[in-house]
């Protein structure tokens, strides 16, 4: 644990720290708000409002506006699964009062690889909400000795190539792969709830990987696998204090899935609990040749409260 590894993640949070301002100051300009009500969405959580939310999504993006609001009452609103792509003209903010539920048959979302996904997005806010995309009967059907025709799943939350994202206050409930996945991306801030049972499978709270300067803070996770599980590519990475549990706990890998791979750098995990976890702090790695790597790793004020393997 170098001091020059120290001053460069301080140097991370205080940029990181700035540009959460930046996004909270830019809410005081002129602002356009879309009600997804509005383009026809139901919140009686029984009527598909998926094209709705689309609809929605296609009028903040296009607005001249220095900001766009998409609105989501509360309600429960049915939804399938849905990309969010395009270069906005505006930042885009959804406020989320309501809950997304995905349908109760895991079929209808099993066979999509995200249920939501936003792709190619820059400043993009997401504040509030719930997401319950019902992965039980799913995780069910994976544990059963009596069936092998399981759907893999859908990710709940993924972002892709995107930058300057924003999301606080969100809570993932219930999903049927991984709750929140960060590939390809820069500039994110995070501060969210993950909800799934402790014998849920590969629900990771939130995975990272080909991206860097992604700052989590005040989150809490409970789910069957990873809390936060950082992959090949990962630059810059700070939390800040977590709550792991249950769970496997926070990973870096597995690496070395591939001859030719990305390492990870400048990892620092600060005030972190860990409360009845499979495993504490790990770096997990396949036994063969690669050119993976992990540098500038560091691991402050972390407590321990009956976990199985601490290191």
């Amino acid at each position: 644990m170098t001091k020059l590894t120290s001053c460069f993640a301080i140097v991370v949070f205080i940029s990181l720290h700035i540009l959460y301002q930046s996004s909270a100051s830019g809410d005081q300009n002129s602002t356009s708000t879309y009600n997804v009500l509005k383009f026809g969405a139901k919140r009686n959580g029984v009527t598909d409002s998926t094209q709705a939310f689309l609809e929605t999504w296609s009028a903040a993006c296009g607005t001249s506006s220095d900001s766009s609001e998409i609105y989501v009452p509360k309600g429960r609103y049915l939804l399938g699964a849905m990309a969010f792509k395009g270069d906005c003209k505006s930042h885009v903010t959804f406020q989320i009062d309501g809950t997304l539920v995905a349908s109760p048959d895991y079929r209808v979302l099993g066979q999509a690889n995200n249920w939501f996904s936003f792709e190619g997005v820059s400043r993009v806010t997401i504040i509030g909400g719930a997401l319950d995309a019902k992965g039980s009967a799913l995780w069910a059907c994976k544990l059963s000795t009596k069936t092998t025709s399981c759907p893999n799943g859908a990710t709940t939350l993924s972002f892709t190539n995107s930058k300057d994202i924003r999301v606080e206050g969100l809570m993932s409930l219930n999903s049927q792969m991984f709750h929140i996945v960060i590939n390809g991306c820069q500039d994110v801030l995070q501060g969210v709830k993950v909800i799934a049972a402790g014998n849920s499978p590969n629900t990771d709270g939130i995975h990272v990987q080909f991206s860097k300067n992604v700052a989590i803070f005040d989150t809490s996770i409970k789910t069957g696998d990873d809390c936060v599980s950082i992959g090949p590519g990962t630059k810059d990475l700070w939390m800040e204090r977590i709550f792991c549990g249950p769970g496997h706990g926070i990973s870096i890998g597995s690496l070395a899935k591939d001859l030719v791979e990305e390492g990870v750098q400048n990892v620092t995990l600060k005030n972190a609990i860990f409360k009845g976890t499979q495993n504490g702090l790990r770096i997990k790695s396949w036994a063969r040749p690669s050119t993976g790597f992990v540098q500038g790793v560091q691991f402050l004020d972390v407590k321990m409260i009956n976990v199985q393997n601490s290191l």
